[in-house]
Parts: C-alpha cells; sequence; structure tokens
C-alpha cells in the first residue's frame, strides 16, 4: 500500500513569508519591545539586547533572535497524568483543547450564560476528559465562588482532580505560579520528574503592540525554568492594537513570539516554546473582536505556517465561535475553523466550545465540536490506496444486479474508511419525526447528562488528593475562605 497524502494548506506565499519574517527581526532590531519586567530585562541586558534610555525599550539583536531559535526544541512531548501515554507536540501532529478562561457558562435550561461555579468546571473537565478527540485539557471556565486571587490555580487544582490528560493553563497573579507548580509536582512526583515528563501547558500572553507586561514575563521565566512549555498567546487585533492589514499584523506578531522565545531561551537555554496567539480581525462596527471572523482564521493559517517555517511548534485559538449560543452561526465559524487548523496543521488547537468573542463556554457545544474535531482528523487522514489495482477486480463478472454490499472487500474496509458520529443526524425524515424532532443541540445536551452520569474523578491515589486539597486550602485562606467549595455528589 502506497502511503497516503495528507492534505495540507499554505496560506502564504514563499516569499510573503520570507518578507513578514524579515520584517519582524527588523522591528525587533530597530523598535523593539516594551519589557516591564526587571528580571527580563536583566535577562536580555545581559544575553546583548539593547535597553534603551527609558528603561522599559529593548532591542533584539539578529544574533540574539537567531542564536534562541536555533536552542528552542522544534517537538515537544506532553505525558497524560500517568505518565504512560505520550503526546507529541510538533511536525503536523494536531491537539484540540477546549477554549479556555471563559467567563460565563452557557446554562442548557435558562438558555442565558452565567457566572460558572465549581459545579459547572467539574462538569467541563468531566467531560472533556471522556472526549477521545480533545487530546488535552484546559483550564476552560474560572469558578465565581472562589476568590479572584486564587481563580487561577482553583482551577488547575480542579483539572488536575477531574481529569488525566495534559492541560493548558497560565497564570492570573505572579504568586499563582508557584502554587501551580507544586500541585504538578505532586502529581507527577516531584520537580525532576515533572521536567521529565511535562503535564502542563502555561500561556503567556503579550499585550499588544509589542510589550510583556510583568505577568506574562514572568511566566516565561518561571515556565522555563521548571522546563515546562509556554505558549506564546500573541492577541493583536486589526486596525485597533495591530496593523489594519493582515500582512502587517502577522508582523507584529512574529515580532511578539520572537520576543517572547529570546526572554525564554535567556532564562533556560533549549526551554519549551510553542508559537501560538488570539489574534483577531476588529469590527469597527460592533466595537468587537470576532474569533470566527475568516480574516482572524486566515492570520491564525499563516503565523502558524511561519511557526513551521521556524521550527517552532505551534499553537492557534481556532474551531470556536461569536454566537451567543448554539445555532447556525456557531456550527459554520467552529467547523470551519477546525477544518482550517487541522489542515494547517497547527499543534495545538485551542476553541472548542467557546462563544462569545472567547467569553463563554458551553458543554453542549462542546459535545458538538467534538465531533467536528473528529472530522477534521479524518480529513487530515486523507484517502489511501487499499488495493492494487484500486478497483478493477471488483468489476469482474459485473453483472445487471451487481451490488457491492455482501462483499467481502466491503466488510473489510467498511469501518476503516468511513467515520461514524454520534450527534450529527443522517437519520430518515420519518425517522427523526418519530424520534420527537430533536434538534443537534437538544441531542448534544441528553448526552453530556449520560456521559457525565458516569464521570468520577480521575485521581485515585488518596495521598496526592490530599496533598493537592492542603496546598490550594492553604493558598484559599489568604483571601479569606475558610473551606474549598464542596465538589457536586452527581454531575448529571
Amino acid at each position: 500500500m502506497k502511503p497516503t497524502q495528507r492534505p495540507k494548506l499554505e496560506i502564504l506565499s514563499p516569499e510573503l513569508a520570507h518578507q513578514i519574517i524579515d520584517e519582524a527581526f527588523l522591528l525587533l532590531e530597530r523598535q523593539g519591545v516594551f519589557v516591564e519586567n526587571g528580571e527580563a530585562l536583566e535577562l536580555l541586558r545581559s544575553g546583548g539586547a539593547q535597553v534603551q534610555s527609558n528603561g522599559h525599550q529593548v532591542c533584539f539583536p539578529r544574533r540574539l533572535v537567531e542564536e534562541s531559535l536555533h536552542q528552542a526544541p522544534a517537538e515537544i512531548i506532553l505525558y497524560d497524568q500517568s505518565g504512560s501515554r505520550a503526546y507529541l507536540v510538533g511536525q503536523d501532529e494536531v491537539h484540540f483543547n477546549p477554549g479556555s478562561a471563559a467567563v460565563t457558562i452557557l446554562d442548557w435550561p435558562r438558555q442565558e450564560q452565567r457566572k460558572p461555579l465549581t459545579q459547572d468546571v467539574v462538569r467541563f473537565v468531566c467531560l472533556t476528559d471522556k472526549l477521545p478527540a480533545l487530546h488535552f485539557q484546559s483550564t476552560g471556565l474560572i469558578a465565581s465562588d472562589v476568590p479572584e486571587e486564587i481563580a487561577d490555580s482553583y482551577r488547575l487544582y480542579l483539572a488536575l482532580i477531574f481529569s488525566s490528560k495534559p492541560v493548558v493553563t497560565g497564570t492570573f497573579r505572579e504568586a499563582s505560579f508557584q502554587v501551580m507548580k507544586e500541585m504538578l509536582e505532586v502529581v507527577r512526583g516531584g520537580t525532576s520528574s515533572l521536567r521529565e515528563k511535562p503535564l502542563a501547558i502555561f500561556d503567556a500572553c503579550p499585550s499588544p503592540p509589542l510589550k510583556w507586561s510583568r505577568l506574562t514575563a514572568q511566566s516565561l521565566i518561571d515556565s522555563a525554568r521548571l522546563g515546562l512549555p509556554s505558549e506564546i498567546i500573541s492577541m493583536g487585533m486589526t486596525g485597533a492594537t495591530s496593523p489594519v492589514t493582515l500582512a502587517g499584523t502577522l508582523v507584529q506578531h512574529v515580532a511578539e513570539n520572537l520576543s517572547g522565545l529570546v526572554i525564554a531561551q535567556l532564562a533556560q537555554p533549549g526551554a519549551p516554546v510553542i508559537f501560538g496567539g488570539s489574534p483577531s480581525s476588529f469590527d469597527m462596527r460592533q466595537g468587537t473582536t470576532p474569533m470566527g471572523a475568516i480574516e482572524t482564521m486566515m492570520i491564525d493559517s499563516a503565523y502558524a505556517q511561519i511557526g513551521k517555517q521556524l521550527n517552532l511548534p505551534t499553537h492557534a485559538y481556532m474551531g470556536l465561535s461569536d454566537a451567543k449560543t448554539i445555532d447556525a452561526q456557531a456550527g459554520l465559524e467552529s467547523g470551519i475553523g477546525a477544518v482550517l487548523a487541522a489542515l494547517s496543521g497547527i499543534n495545538v488547537v485551542s476553541g472548542p466550545g467557546m462563544l462569545d468573542f472567547e467569553s463563554c463556554q458551553s458543554l453542549e457545544k462542546l459535545l458538538i465540536d467534538h465531533e467536528i474535531c473528529q472530522m477534521a482528523y479524518r480529513l487530515i487522514e486523507g484517502i489511501s490506496q487499499r488495493d492494487e489495482p484500486l478497483a478493477l477486480d471488483l468489476f469482474a463478472g459485473i453483472r445487471p444486479d451487481y451490488q457491492f454490499l455482501t462483499m467481502e472487500h466491503t466488510r473489510r474496509w467498511y469501518r476503516e474508511e468511513h467515520l461514524f458520529l454520534q450527534l450529527v443526524d443522517r437519520s430518515t425524515y420519518g425517522d427523526w419525526l418519530q424520534a420527537g424532532k430533536k434538534t443537534l443541540a437538544a441531542r448534544a445536551h441528553e448526552e453530556v447528562e449520560k456521559l457525565l452520569r458516569e464521570a468520577e474523578p480521575c485521581l485515585q491515589d488518596e495521598i496526592k488528593l490530599k496533598e493537592l486539597q492542603r496546598i490550594m486550602l492553604h493558598e484559599a485562606k489568604k483571601f479569606g475562605l475558610t473551606s474549598l467549595p464542596a465538589f457536586p455528589e452527581r454531575l448529571d
């Protein structure tokens, strides 16, 4: 059987990609970026960058950026909680995970957005853990029933208890990194074990245009020294916080990513860094940042192509929607995004489940998007040559009543060639009527409840569980919480 050709998308011509990279290098060399973190400034100064007289603007010699690119690994291996399952982040491997840090959840009975509670976060984590096409967990909801100061570490705490998958997370406060580090070390079994088998990715978001805050630069430094991957999330908005042209935004995007890469490599040579982002077009009519706009997806695919050219793992926010509920807009934007991400070979794709400009998560949409992800995976598997010749032998002795249904060839290859989805309706109209005329969203809700009835905590080690609880409660008490919210007795 001959190798299967994988369908791929490259949105930029080689000439345009080269010019974007070259201008990003020049931008870093001439204008530089603003850095508000003292430790990062000292690393940059000692590494050969020029810190300007204002004390915060830093220019990067091309040599320094090229050395950092040479040091950064082209591939990263993440592991699940057991340490037995490995995930390659690099090449053209694609890993979907839910969109992160939603401040609301779509309440199914009310069909309205509301602030999430601990029970919502637990349900979200458990559902994600049961969906095989979502390779990674994310800290996708921010619980409103704990103090804001522990919201970042608390969502990781819940993810580590109720999921076995690698987790994409991030900090809201500098002090939170130490708490999150301690919890990850408990689960993995120590600092060296965590470095050897990373369990988490930490997002780090520069402030557009061209600025690293004290918090995000510190996250780069801390993650690098711990050996955990940093995922750089550049977030330019066309015509607002980045140039209005897509190519111009790409120059800024690449420059921001490269500047973060340099900080990480100066903190720890060879530190794993993912070339990522969450840019958007800017709708000046509404004052919004549409993640489902086709221009946003074009920027995503384009910078991922550049990241691959620079020999770095890649990330993008795709497979999500700006719709406020589960409707046709939610489907078309999420579907187009997931397919483009897969065709672009983006390594970490964050977005499934998300609505309303990255602010809302929906369990029902997460389940629907899971089927979209399955379709995207099937697409990039390509069309395989199963036989030689392809089909001529199958037509030997053909007759007017000839059919293929009972052939051994059909039985052999049917399940290999076709994807079978659970929620997508492929019944007849009559059967659909008889089944109650249920919409896709209604079917998704029923399946959510069914899956959650079977859910339970994944972390069964009582010693580790108690240590996680001790760490989290100790941090919570600093902000007036005497006990942690109780876990739900039932998840359905």
